[in-house]
């Protein structure tokens, strides 16, 4: 079992402040909208991508 940790009230120290690491809003990379695609494909090229994966 793990020590448990017992908090005390006492001053912090001295404390650094970070500089700002996140880019601005304006360079933010917004997520693209998915689109569904339905797809028909013969049964020959079904089976060249099902083996794709083996290799």
């Amino acid at each position: 079992m793990r020590k448990r940790i017992i908090y005390q009230r006492c001053e912090i120290g001295k404390v650094k402040v970070v500089k700002d690491f996140l880019p601005p809003p304006d360079k933010l990379v917004l997520r693209e909208s998915d689109v569904k695609v339905t797809l028909s494909l013969c049964q020959r090229s079904v089976d060249a991508f099902k083996r794709k994966p083996a290799k």
